[in-house]
């Protein structure tokens, strides 16, 4: 069985890439706002999580960076021999089909297109720029028989739950959250509840976008529409579960077994702890470091010179 890596990386920090953002924002303002910007800036992480790979998962063919014009520093440095199946695919191969929703500054309408990407194997994993492993993995970490191992729990919807109903106001219903989205997911394959995925790797096929979005056009352009974030938008990976969950063809786990930085607010000890312990844990094969962005200065290099010694190949 033949398994891909995706990876969905963008510069924000690119002036080219700003300009081209600016003619599509009613609040030009909005690009200075560090929850805004967070969906966009990086410090050059990806390097990691493509030498994790390479590191720890050996049974990957290759490797695709999904961008919009642009190219990891790591990767244009390059020396000889180095990164030899890992290609850069532009926005403009996978919505060849869709061509007038482009730009997009948007991961749901990337991620929603993926399935696109030219010579793509069946089994891929889904990769955010910030997920790294911790140590070496099996093919049965995310496929068994053939099927996606799906890591989750199941909820309710927010909807059904009384004091989250009682507090939802017109303002927050608008609002575009990966809990909302999750939810929008399982809605639209005709779940009661939602089972859900955390900050790890997605194991997918691509026969399942396929097939799904070759009998619901609509529910595809429904999310790859929208240039910024919206409310009506569902993730893709979670669409992917649910399908996967529905036809039986899914080995569901409820251990993540991920260790999750969301933001880097505790201390210094307790930034260590997590780094130099929690990731020795024999049961923990995920790492996931979000916004490191936004990281202080002190603590993000750091953390960067933690992930150099880590992960150099």
């Amino acid at each position: 069985m033949q398994i891909d890596a995706v990876i969905t990386w963008v510069d924000g920090k690119d002036e080219l890439h700003q300009q081209k953002m600016l003619p599509y924002l009613e609040n030009k303002e909005v690009v200075s706002n560090k929850n805004f910007r967070t969906r966009f800036d990086q410090v050059e992480e990806i390097k990691f999580t493509v030498n994790s790979i390479i590191k720890f998962a050996p049974f990957i063919r290759n490797i695709f960076i999904v961008t919009d014009n642009q190219t990891p520093k790591f990767l244009k440095n390059k020396r000889e021999g180095e990164y030899t199946n890992v290609f850069v695919v532009d926005h403009q191969q996978i919505f060849k089909e869709d061509i007038e929703f482009l730009p997009v500054f948007n991961c749901r309408p990337i991620e929603t297109k993926l399935y696109d990407i030219p010579n793509l194997s069946e089994h891929f994993i889904y990769f955010n720029d910030d997920m790294f492993l911790l140590k070496e993995v099996k093919v049965s970490d995310f496929f068994i028989d053939g099927k996606p191992v799906v890591r989750g729990k199941w909820l309710k919807f927010n909807e059904n739950i009384f004091y989250k109903r009682l507090f939802n106001s017109e303002k927050k219903k608008k609002r575009a959250g990966h809990k909302k989205a999750q939810e929008m997911s399982a809605k639209l394959v005709g779940f009661k509840k939602y089972y859900k995925f955390h900050h790890t790797p997605y194991p997918l096929r691509v026969s399942t976008f396929r097939n799904f979005f070759k009998e619901n056009k609509e529910i595809e352009r429904l999310n790859i529409k929208h240039k910024f974030r919206d409310s009506e938008q569902y993730t893709p990976q979670g669409l992917a579960n649910h399908i996967e969950i529905k036809n039986k063809t899914a080995v569901l786990k409820n251990d993540y077994q991920l260790v999750y930085f969301q933001n880097y607010k505790k201390s210094f000890v307790w930034l260590k702890y997590k780094l130099n312990t929690l990731t020795k844990r024999k049961d923990k094969l995920f790492l996931n470091m979000q916004s490191l962005d936004q990281c202080p200065k002190d603590k993000l290099n750091y953390v960067l010179n933690w992930l150099e010694e880590r992960y150099t190949l």
